[in-house]
């Protein structure tokens, strides 16, 4: 495996086999992940199957990318002997780190061997936490809710009190730099625990703050009109035009959100983000005209809407998400599945199964080994006769120039249109 030294790494999620393919094809230097349920993703179906452990953490070295497993629940007695033997099976796969929290976990996988890194539900806010820790962990993510000024001061502390992991190495400093944000203290919440029993420490959440809520004199029972609904959803976090100041401040891995995202989202926020850091590695900054790009092909994809920079410029206002959907500006129809591909004349074969075709579409194909890839229709035939357009049902051909594979899905993509009233 590559040696990263002090470069800065760019971390993008993977829950699925799709969404890995998307962060390999789309510049990652390292994916993160989590296995059956000790995860804080375990509800989300956004996990693979332990059988499937070594198969991707060997699609991440063949490509040069670091394969990182997520361990992050809070543990509990009668758990740790499925964890220590997840553990064992980690060592064995050669996974490059295990991101955890619970000191069970981290003294156990660090006693196998295996690096470390502490997880955000750790809250780790100050120096001296740092050092607490650097026994054991190699790389700690800093508490979201810490400033730049604070980021700064954390990594000057580092270098200052020389804190280094177990691997002789000064300790990385890793932050959020896009995704969802949480009301809970860096992820803490007990907010479904309350209401569902089923707690977000324990992978379990059923996110109740994504929901409308009213406030009620319980007196009177007279009912207070918010102006905002979703007054415990923030907005998602997006620092693609402050990345530099992230940088500067210490920040050597960048984390991307989104373990329960689809494959075209892990594929546009990979890419996007790649792009902009790789100008400021090579000591350049972007132009507007990049920035505006970058943040009109993230609008494309899931988002509650953008709070740039969140807490790390200390500006706290007109943070709450509008609406608990996604305001993504573009909206995917499923209308098919691959059924063939021919190498040779590079032409894919599909039958429309819900919905309709035509030459100009904006298109997206998905599958696990696919990824996620875009294409727009060059031209269409049905029953090797020309058209412009295939109804539902039909079997259609039409170029395209890389391999697809069998029941790969392909989705149309269009302008979401939106009650502007």
């Amino acid at each position: 495996m590559e040696n990263f030294g002090n470069k800065p790494i760019l971390l993008a999620p993977a829950g699925n086999w799709e969404c890995l393919a998307a962060a390999l094809q789309n510049g990652a230097d390292a994916v993160y992940f989590g296995v059956g349920k000790w995860n804080m993703r375990c509800r989300a179906n956004a996990n693979f199957l332990p059988e499937d452990l070594k198969d991707v953490v060997n699609k991440c070295h063949e490509q040069g990318v670091q394969a990182w497993l997520t361990l992050n629940i809070i543990a509990y007695d009668e758990e740790l002997e499925d964890i220590q033997l997840l553990l064992e099976t980690a060592k064995a796969a050669q996974v490059d780190a295990v991101i955890a929290v619970d000191p069970a976990v981290i003294r156990r996988a660090h006693a196998l061997g295996l690096t470390v890194h502490l997880s955000v539900q750790g809250n780790l806010s100050n120096w001296e936490a740092v050092s607490f820790y650097a026994p054991y962990v190699d790389t700690v993510v800093a508490a979201r809710e810490l400033s730049l000024e604070q980021l700064s001061s954390l990594s000057e502390n580092i270098r200052k009190h020389d804190l280094r992991g177990p691997n002789g190495q000064l300790i990385r400093l890793e932050a959020f730099v896009h995704g969802a944000l949480c009301i809970g203290l860096s992820g803490r919440c007990g907010m479904s625990l309350c209401e569902y029993n089923a707690s977000s420490n324990r992978g379990s959440c059923y996110q109740p703050c994504r929901r409308e809520y009213i406030a009620r004199d319980a007196e009177t029972g007279f009912e207070f009109k918010i102006q905002n609904r979703y007054i415990m959803s923030p907005k998602d976090l997006c620092t693609i035009a402050g990345l530099g100041w992230l940088l500067k401040a210490g920040v050597s891995v960048l984390k991307i959100e989104g373990r329960g995202r689809s494959a075209d989202y892990v594929a546009t926020v990979t890419r996007c983000y790649r792009e902009a850091l790789d100008i400021y590695l090579r000591g350049e900054k972007p132009s507007s005209e990049q920035l505006e790009s970058w943040k009109g092909c993230l609008r494309g994809v899931f988002n509650r809407q953008f709070w740039e920079g969140g807490y790390y410029y200390g500006e706290q206002s007109d943070v709450w998400a509008g609406d608990r959907d996604s305001q993504a500006t573009i909206r995917k129809e499923f209308v098919g599945v691959v059924t063939h591909y021919y190498a040779k004349p590079k032409v894919v074969e599909l039958i429309l199964q819900s919905g309709n075709l035509q030459v100009g579409d904006r298109i997206l194909f998905t599958g696990p080994t696919t990824g996620a890839v875009e294409y727009v229709v060059p031209s269409l035939q049905v029953l090797e006769k020309p058209t412009d357009f295939a109804a539902i049902g039909a079997d259609v051909t039409f170029p395209f120039p890389t391999k697809l594979r069998p029941n790969d899905k392909i989705y149309v993509l269009r302008d979401r249109i939106r009650n502007l009233y």
